[in-house]
């Protein structure tokens, strides 16, 4: 089951598991559902606290449910029921609530969060809105400005933050969940703490100086964005709709203008392009390396040094026995014969052979785009294992990494823009992604957009340069037939 129902004295609990981020999968909505309805039903429980297993509480929809026909019950409802509930109803956080998580938490009437909780609604990083009363229920706790800057933003907030702000009522020093949830729930049983239902909060005071200030700065920061301006229009709905429901109809038609967006499309399509760029197809038991040399010198040494010893990695500036593979900096030589893999350091826009580096012809190529915000494995002469194995290093020593081979997709949508006027970029980067794809140089052809927004500045909402160049040629194809 992936939501239960048990009581612990006078106290029934409803206990999310669905791992690994208990998403709000339909099993999980149907499922809370049932738990609450089992709880209401209990006579001998006098509160009801919500709860998840596992390293978080629920951290947003189920990504599997993308694309695919809604299944009721539909969380809005979900949320109007818990909401409902004529026991004072606890949620106990831990780890993340995001998103529907954060939502399911607003419709609870008393929220408890254990330390380095972090909370938010980054809807709009997918183009979209907060569609479960978000932008309904957070304004009504605290306050309109606040809610603009968090929801529009999409920002994590720390638990202490959030205890400030008014959207959780107390932060514990609990171990876990429950015993928070518990301590919580009699506390509110006894009159110490005073849950409320935060659909029947009066709308938050008009602040038309918030509204102004923050369309403002869409208007200069980000004007071809579609999202957030629909969630300034939803939050000036919670003010002026004379009911939580007249303000949650309007969310709803909000939200669904912005899931027929093309730039929700392009966003989700990156958002599944970020999951698994460091993955090559068909290789499977692959696992890190855990001794690695760092040969030279090189800011990024510095970034993996930090990470390495809570990814379990042992690092050394000179190769061991023990050494598993060799991470070379550029115009270093590597003076003794390595005996495992040598992955040699590129800045992007550097060609193979000019690196300075004595074993420029090494298997493993590592470019690193300017920004330092993700790096490319590229395999020029090695085994698909070999490489997976490198780059399951590199991502436990938090790098983001995309894999391709035989040659640098950055490099190659480098030198489109390179030799691209100002006003030909976007149209230069397409083209290339369409030859990059076309000889098989990425494995995938969303690697080449996850480059191409993360490192070179191809505008984020499109989705990435091949699949812009792919929709415009599909809609030719579909003009001439």
């Amino acid at each position: 089951m992936s939501v239960y129902y048990q009581r612990h004295g006078d106290i029934g609990v409803i206990q999310i598991a669905n791992p690994p981020v208990n998403a709000l999968g339909h099993a999980v909505r149907s499922g809370l559902v049932n738990a609450l309805k089992e709880g209401i039903a209990d006579t001998q429980a006098n509160a009801l606290v919500v709860l998840a297993e596992g390293r978080t509480f629920i951290a947003g929809a189920d990504i599997r449910e993308f694309g695919k026909p809604p299944q009721a019950p539909l969380l809005p409802d979900v949320i109007t029921q818990l909401e409902a509930c004529p026991k004072p109803l606890i949620a106990a956080l831990h780890g993340t609530a995001l998103g529907g998580g954060l939502e399911v938490a607003l419709g609870c009437h008393y929220r408890v969060a254990l330390a380095g909780t972090r909370v938010g609604l980054p809807e709009v990083k997918l183009g979209l809105l907060p569609g479960a009363g978000g932008t309904q229920r957070l304004p009504r706790l605290i306050g309109v400005e606040s809610a603009l800057e968090i929801i529009t933003s999409g920002r994590f907030v720390e638990a202490e933050e959030a205890f400030e702000a008014g959207i959780i009522d107390a932060i514990s020093n609990a171990q876990t969940p429950l015993e928070a949830g518990l301590v919580a729930a009699k506390e509110v049983l006894s009159g110490n703490q005073v849950a409320r239902i935060t659909g029947q909060l009066p709308a938050p005071a008009a602040n038309p100086q918030a509204i102004t200030a923050m369309l403002e700065r869409l208007n200069q920061d980000s004007p071809e964005l579609f999202s957030p301006f629909r969630i300034v229009e939803a939050i000036q709905a919670c003010v002026d709709a004379e009911s939580l429901d007249v303000g949650l109809r309007r969310e709803r038609e909000l939200f669904l203008a912005c899931m027929d967006s093309p730039q929700r499309a392009g966003l989700i399509h990156l958002f599944f392009a970020a999951r698994s760029p460091h993955l090559v197809p068909d290789v499977e038991n692959a696992s890190a390396f855990k001794h690695v040399a760092l040969i030279g010198e090189h800011p990024l040494f510095e970034r993996l040094q930090k990470a390495a010893q809570k990814a379990g990695i042992s690092l050394t500036s000179v190769p061991d026995d023990a050494t598993e593979l060799c991470l070379l900096a550029p115009n270093t030589p590597l003076n003794a014969d390595a005996s495992c893999p040598v992955i040699t350091l590129k800045e992007m826009g550097t060609s193979d052979g000019s690196s300075g580096n004595t074993n420029s012809d090494t298997a493993l190529s590592l470019i690193i785009a300017e920004n330092g915000h993700i790096v490319e494995l590229v395999n020029l002469s090695t085994e698909p294992l070999t490489q997976q194995r490198a780059a399951l290093t590199l991502k436990a020593l938090r790098l983001n990494v995309v894999v391709s081979q035989q040659q640098s997709v950055l490099n190659i949508l480098h030198a489109a823009l390179q030799r691209a006027s100002a006003s030909e970029r976007q149209a230069a980067l397409e083209q290339a992604s369409l030859s990059i794809a076309a000889q098989g140089v990425c494995y995938r052809a969303s690697d080449i957009d996850l480059l191409a927004v993360e490192a070179l500045g191809y505008p984020r909402h499109l989705g990435g340069p091949h699949r812009q160049a792919t929709l415009s040629t599909a809609i030719s194809t579909a003009k001439d037939a």
